[in-house]
């Protein structure tokens, strides 16, 4: 005699049966075989302490979503990409403060009118690129949408992709998630080594320059000093003719002498030298 099997209830297989026929909504989504990436523009300061800048995925959603979709950048902490399960509704969608609590969160919303293919002309549209993390007053202003741009709390590391969702927060498309991007992060004071031997030769040849320069600079400072000090106290040599008491001269008559005159004149006068001999008898 066998054993009767027992048939399943009508609930249970509608369930099986519905399993069967609708997959699950993250097997149905398409994948978009992009990798969001560091911008290669030469730029400075394309990865700080809290921001980052991407390269806008340019002509690579176009055929995968209609205009009316909405693209989204998805961050996460390295750690918890694999844990993000895709919003099914608006309402879903994790703002910023879910980063610290479940480790990501969804931001800057763009249409695909907003990411044209031409690249800019002369650089007249700037350069194309995603800034996370660029809006350091969003949290503060309370009329700023949930999906604020605020920097990141930590080095990281993070991961980030593109999800493409329709009018009603339905996902379409996602791409693949980034390399791990981390930040870069500041040391303390105390952990600096400041020891000479560390410097490049760049710098101790500059510093070896300067301290020449400067060294050269005090000598002709000290040179003027003292030559300008020692004229105050040893004046200059006066010539010998000038000195008071050895000054010697000769005194001259101013007026001429009239040569009938000169005759009685003694023997050996010098017109100049002395006074003219009186006249009268």
């Amino acid at each position: 005699m066998g054993l009767s099997q027992r048939q399943p209830g009508p609930l249970l297989s509608l369930l099986l049966m519905g399993a069967l026929v609708w997959p699950p909504p993250c097997m149905s989504l398409e994948l978009i075989p992009y990798t969001p990436q560091i911008t290669a523009w030469d730029l400075e300061g394309k990865v700080t302490a809290t921001t980052f800048s991407l390269e806008q995925p340019r002509c690579v959603l176009d055929g995968h979503a209609p205009v009316a979709n909405t693209i989204w950048l998805v961050v996460a902490f390295s750690n918890a990409s694999r844990d993000f399960r895709n919003p099914q509704t608006l309402a879903e969608i994790p703002a910023f403060p879910r980063l610290l609590t479940d480790g990501h969160y969804m931001t800057l919303p763009l249409s695909l009118d907003q990411l044209p293919c031409e690249d800019p002309v002369g650089g007249g549209r700037g350069i194309p690129l995603l800034r996370v993390g660029n809006d350091p007053g969003c949290l503060a202003d309370l009329r700023e949408p949930p999906f604020c741009n605020t920097p990141l709390p930590s080095p990281g590391p993070y991961r980030v992709k593109f999800l493409l969702m329709d009018a009603s927060g339905s996902p379409q498309a996602e791409t693949r998630w980034s390399d791990p991007i981390t930040l870069h992060q500041g040391k303390a004071p105390g952990s600096i080594d400041t020891w000479p031997g560390r410097r490049s030769g760049d710098m101790i040849v500059i510093a070896s320059i300067l301290s020449s320069l400067a060294g050269l600079l005090l000598l002709a400072f000290l040179a003027a000093s003292t030559v300008r000090f020692s004229s105050l106290w040893w004046p200059e040599e006066v010539p010998e003719q000038l000195r008071i008491g050895s000054f010697k001269g000769k005194r001259y008559m101013t007026h001429h002498i009239p040569p009938t005159e000169a005759a009685t004149l003694p023997v050996g006068y010098e017109p100049g030298l002395d006074p003219l001999p009186s006249l009268s008898p």
